[in-house]
């Protein structure tokens, strides 16, 4: 018997296909192979059409079902993973009456910002544990002044899991755990925040039903059967969003626990058990996936957005033709820790919330031509996405969380020795990496539900790391190194 698990992102979707009784992934596959449209109608905006996800998710499971040979009847339960922070919305027959917000559309941040003043942060930041920002909340406010037609047509709004939910079941809900990411979730009164909704307008009429993380959401009508090849009646019995579901896969669920990711943006992702907040909003407090009343489970995300599409960039235009990451990898081990004075600023994707949301544009300083060479270029634009790292821990710090060890998956930027080691040196901690996926994460985690295992650290048990690179007590390099750097980012961005 086998569980199902996909991973709704906003370039593509990804699906796992996981064996139940050993935990081993019998298949894997993602689609489409390009990324998938966005659409920027202004500067600063982002949406997808729903409908595209649920077309893709359709696609990838017929395909993997056939390639594999796998019998439908045989997928016990689904667990999704999904792209958080979006925007759906549908009107009383379930249809989509505009595209997604998505994640990376900053329109609404005006908006967040006056609620906070209005507000005030003793109740945003005490309550919310965070500024109501650019969140899913602030993107239902700017339809309701911007397009007051469309708003009056909305029977519920979804979070983009809850949308690829209700196409599969024709149920409508959420979780605790997707109502904070959306900042509609009030810690403190443990309900949803009425306060903010008040303030907004939003009436409660069109807030998604709430059900517990890992339970029956709903069973696959006959017509989803249909489209994706899966069997009417099979449940969906998990859903989070993509950060709390990669850090579930990276085993992150209790307080202390701490994971990180290094593709396009990085991310770190802190579990506490207190209601902690920092007094700028540069981190952001959610209810991770086993968050409950009696027992504060909360994943304290910071996000970096210039990370690795910096080294993206120095690959395709620095890099001499048909240099691979391997290649650059052989060229950074002949410069030395600190790049000889070079630093770079990674901050050229959008504005940097670590930043106070700052749009400072990526930096090269102190080049020497007659001293740097393209392998200083490429060592330098490593460390200075570590030292961005390093930059926000520090932020992370100033809310108790201090990691021995970071776990990691084993993809992206941590595939690099130089990345991984002057991490884990200049922080002094660990880095586990881990064989695994957002998409196998929410296979297993769909089993909990079954009854199949007790609780989510069983399901995942069977996790173990494959590679660890540990820190040396001796870093005093990289010490200096960042000493520089931090120095002359903080002196732009006084």
């Amino acid at each position: 018997m086998f569980s199902i698990g996909y991973d709704i992102g906003s370039s593509s979707v990804k699906a796992s296909i996981v064996k139940i009784d050993s935990g081993n992934v019998v298949a894997i596959g993602k689609y489409p192979e390009s990324e998938m449209h966005m659409e920027a109608k202004n500067p600063g905006w982002a949406e997808q059409d729903p409908e595209m996800w649920w077309e893709c998710i359709c696609i990838l499971t017929k395909t993997l079902l056939t390639k594999n040979n796998i019998d439908p009847q045989q997928i016990l339960s689904i667990g999704i993973g999904y792209q958080m922070h979006g925007l759906v919305l549908v009107d009383k027959n379930h249809q989509v009456v505009r595209p997604s917000i998505i994640w990376c559309d900053s329109r609404s941040a005006q908006i967040g910002e006056q609620a906070l003043r209005d507000l005030g942060s003793d109740y945003c930041l005490g309550h919310l544990l965070n500024s109501p920002g650019n969140f899913t909340a602030s993107k239902l406010k700017w339809v309701k002044d911007n397009e007051p037609e469309i708003f009056d047509k909305i029977h519920k709004w979804m979070l983009p899991g809850d949308f690829v939910s209700m196409k599969f079941t024709n149920e409508i809900n959420s979780t605790v755990s997707g109502y904070s990411e959306g900042m509609f979730w009030d810690f403190k009164n443990n309900s949803p925040a009425n306060k903010l909704l008040v303030y907004y307008g939003i009436p409660k009429a069109i807030m998604p039903e709430l059900v517990d993380t890992f339970s029956i959401h709903g069973r696959v009508t006959t017509t989803a059967a249909k489209k994706s090849g899966l069997v009417a009646g099979t449940p969906i019995t998990y859903r989070a969003g993509d950060q709390p579901n990669n850090a579930m896969a990276l085993k992150v669920l209790h307080p202390g626990d701490v994971g990180a990711t290094g593709g396009t943006s990085g991310v770190v992702y802190a579990v506490t058990d207190k209601l902690d907040h920092d007094v700028q909003s540069r981190v952001n407090g959610f209810a991770h996936i086993n968050h409950t009343a009696d027992h504060n489970r909360i994943g304290q995300l910071l996000c970096i957005n210039g990370c690795g599409i910096l080294y993206a960039w120095m690959r395709k235009q620095v890099a001499a033709l048909g240099q691979t990451y391997q290649t650059i990898e052989e060229q950074i081990k002949s410069i030395p820790v600190g790049s000889e004075g070079l630093i770079i600023l990674p901050f050229g994707n959008g504005s940097e919330r670590i930043l106070n949301d700052k749009m400072m544009g990526a930096r090269i300083d102190n080049l020497q031509f007659n001293r740097h060479t393209q392998a200083h270029l490429f060592r330098a634009a490593l460390e200075g996405i570590v030292f961005s790292f390093a930059y926000g821990m520090e932020i992370l710090k100033s809310i108790s969380i201090t990691p021995a060890t970071i776990k990691v998956g084993n993809d992206n930027l941590f595939l690099s020795d130089t990345f991984s080691t002057s991490m884990a040196n200049l922080l002094q901690c660990n880095i586990e990496m881990y064989d695994t996926t957002g998409a196998v994460g929410a296979a297993k985690a769909s089993t909990v539900a079954l009854g199949k295992y007790n609780t989510i650290d069983e399901a995942i048990d069977d996790m173990k790391p494959i590679k660890i690179t540990e820190y040396r007590s001796a870093n005093s390099q990289y010490l200096d190194a960042y000493g520089q750097w931090s120095e002359q980012l903080n002196n732009l961005v006084k």
